[in-house]
């Protein structure tokens, strides 16, 4: 693949989400089924792995660092804290204290003396933004982390946190089907140097070649709390699918590819991570990075699936309110 800026690093075009192997989408796969899909990543060019100490509250930093630790100064290894899983549930706690326990932590799940970009998972709204970054900027001094990044923020916030230390990163959904980094984020990190790391880039499983059918999902699949999920939403959006996969078909291009290819046409700072437990479907992401378009097809795309002909919210209220992204005006 070909490489971008990830902060100070050069990476593979596309990086993997490793979310998926333990925590968020149901029942998640065997340890053995999660280090297969990672071999398969290393063996496609893949050398950018972003995990979270909230993911499987730590079992996805275990597996991660297990397997990538003989090669761990041949990859970019990307963690998150500041939220985390105590007793159970998820904690967002930004204060300086926390953030340094958690990377503590980290470290030792990632079996690795130093994290080349920790992000701050949540901004903890309690606790300013420049006491959470000043934290994050001890560690770099500290020489646990290499560079820091934030994750579902403002460019407001982002500036703030900027001004403290430079970010290298912002991680935040974006696809054809959630575009509110175009509100704000997108340009802010271009005019300031920061990479945009694109989490969720095939609309959380919607804008592939597989049918999410919401009654189908096990009860712990965090897209059973999401409104484009549920009743009236997801029907409203099956016409979108259809034309998307219309549109896929017509080009000879797989669903995942093309929604993953125009995300790379939207900025060379823009870094898709798609994340999946599928051998197969990983090697779809991937092949996105060979998929070339025009702009009458961007057009195109951008005509079928943008935030005006998508019906509902990306998070219910509860989840809405821990992030602190731009919203499209009702």
């Amino acid at each position: 693949m070909k490489t971008r800026k990830l902060g100070p690093f050069d990476v593979a075009e596309i990086g993997l989400g490793c979310m998926n192997l333990s925590h968020a989408y149901g029942t998640p796969p065997t340890p053995e089924q999660g280090k297969a899909v990672l071999q398969k990543a290393l063996d496609l060019g893949i050398d950018h792995f972003d995990t979270a100490s909230l993911y499987g509250f730590g079992r996805n930093e275990e597996l991660v660092g297990a397997f990538l630790k003989p090669i761990r100064d041949k990859i970019t290894l990307a963690s998150k804290g500041g939220m985390t899983g105590i007793d159970g549930k998820r904690v967002i706690d930004g204060k300086p204290a926390s953030i340094k326990r958690d990377c503590e932590n980290s470290l030792k799940r990632l079996q690795t003396e130093v994290i080349d970009l920790y992000y701050l998972h949540r901004w903890d709204k309690s606790v300013p933004i420049e006491d959470s970054v000043g934290a994050l900027a001890d560690l770099v001094t500290e020489g646990k982390i290499r560079a820091i990044g934030l994750s579902e923020v403002s460019a407001k916030t982002l500036e703030r946190a900027h001004a403290v230390h430079p970010i290298a990163a912002l991680q935040s959904e974006y696809s054809l089907w959630s575009r509110n980094p175009e509100y704000g984020t997108l340009a802010a990190c271009k005019q300031l140097g920061i990479s945009f790391v694109a989490f969720s880039p095939v609309a959380r499983g919607f804008l592939t070649g597989t049918d999410v059918v919401p009654s189908a999902l096990v009860a712990n699949d965090f897209r059973r709390t999401m409104p484009r999920f549920l009743p009236p939403h997801y029907e409203l959006n099956q016409p979108l699918l259809a034309g998307f996969r219309a549109l896929a078909a017509e080009w000879e291009v797989g669903p995942a590819a093309l929604a993953i290819a125009w995300l790379l046409y939207q900025g060379d700072h823009v870094l898709p991570i798609p994340g999946t437990t599928s051998i197969r479907h990983l090697e779809e992401d991937v092949s996105a990075s060979v998929v070339s378009l025009s702009q009458i097809q961007l057009v195109a795309l951008e005509a079928v699936v943008n935030d005006r002909t998508v019906s509902g919210p990306r998070y219910n209220e509860a989840n809405q309110a821990d992030i602190d992204t731009e919203e499209k005006e009702p």
